[in-house]
């Protein structure tokens, strides 16, 4: 099993940037692909961004391509989340997950992924 605890989330205005964490503990991070959703109030969780194994290819949704990008480190077993020129409607809780099964094709959606994380608030202000 692995554990995931994201961080970063806060509240910023309208254009900021912020970097979010999800630091993996337990199983391996490396063999593995990741993703980040993300669940607005009275909404379904949505799709953000992913990547494979080794971190060299991802996907985005087209909400938040050219703004967001996601990025690995293996060796410190964590993925991140750079989310620059942030809009109102980035307002969410976000969540690390973890792909199923090791290496294989990316998924980029909720049922592709086994593990999630707790979650961390983004609140963007206009």
């Amino acid at each position: 099993q692995v554990q995931l605890v994201e961080s970063g989330g806060r509240s910023v205005q309208a254009g900021d940037s912020l970097m979010l964490s999800c630091a993996a503990s337990g199983r391996t991070l490396s063999n593995y692909a990741m993703g980040w959703f993300r669940q607005a109030p009275g909404k379904e969780r949505e799709f953000v961004a992913a990547v494979n194994w080794d971190g060299r290819s991802t996907y985005y949704a087209d909400s938040v391509k050219g703004r967001f990008t996601i990025s690995r480190n293996n060796a410190l077993k964590t993925v991140y989340l750079q989310m620059n020129s942030l809009k109102p409607e980035d307002t969410a809780v976000y969540y690390c997950a973890q792909g199923r099964g090791p290496y294989g094709v990316v998924p980029t959606a909720v049922n592709g992924f086994g593990s999630w994380g707790q979650g961390t608030q983004v609140t963007v202000s206009s």
